[in-house]
């Protein structure tokens, strides 16, 4: 499990006694906004993508969680006992460790676990501030951009397997926009497009 993550053998055996492992399937969804948040979880292999998606089912793109990594998003809504926020999609087949919410506080008496979850609101919040930023003050070509950059650092690859509505749907925005706005980037040579496919020069 996360050994690797904690040096406290209390911690460790804690970990060990009442997490879970999970397996997740490739675009699954492991976490649906409106859904009861009864466990926080743990990334072990490969990558989960997290979107805030509204009752009319609009989308945006938050930020990725990579191994090692868990949502601060899942961390708030336990403590406020509130209802997932966010959805949360495998990007490719991965292993997720469940950590029940009723643990989330009570392991603060743990430093190392206090100084992760710590850590996890920095590192997130400072994502979700690019992302507004990105949002307010720059231009969707730049948007797209930086979707198109993490999508292609979760996937390991230069090249996506993606359609434009879905671009569109969780950018929040029109398709016919993003089509236009990726074939200008073609032609600047930032990226190539073929059939539900787009390869990125720019990295």
């Amino acid at each position: 499990m996360s050994d690797s993550l904690f040096t406290d053998a209390r911690l460790q055996d804690e970990i060990r006694k009442f997490g879970r492992i999970k397996q997740v399937k490739r675009d699954s969804v492991l976490m649906a906004p409106g859904d009861e948040v009864v466990f926080v979880p743990i990334v072990q292999k490969g990558v989960l993508r997290i979107i805030r998606q509204n009752e009319d089912e609009k989308e945006i793109f938050l930020y990725h969680l990579y191994p090692g990594q868990t949502c601060a998003m899942a961390i708030n809504c336990c403590q406020s006992r509130k209802r997932s926020m966010v959805k949360a999609i495998a990007e490719e087949d991965s292993e997720i460790l469940q950590i029940p919410v009723n643990l989330v506080e009570d392991w603060f008496k743990y430093p190392e676990w206090k100084t992760f979850v710590n850590s996890t609101y920095g590192s997130r919040f400072a994502e979700l501030i690019e992302v507004i930023d990105l949002i307010a003050f720059s231009n969707m070509d730049k948007q797209v951009l930086h979707y198109l950059q993490e999508r292609c650092k979760a996937a390991g690859s230069t090249a996506l397997y993606i359609t434009h509505q879905q671009i569109a749907d969780e950018l929040h925005t029109h398709r016919e926009a993003i089509s236009r706005l990726l074939r200008t980037m073609e032609s600047k040579n930032i990226l190539k497009l073929g059939r539900n496919t787009i390869e990125l020069f720019s990295s």
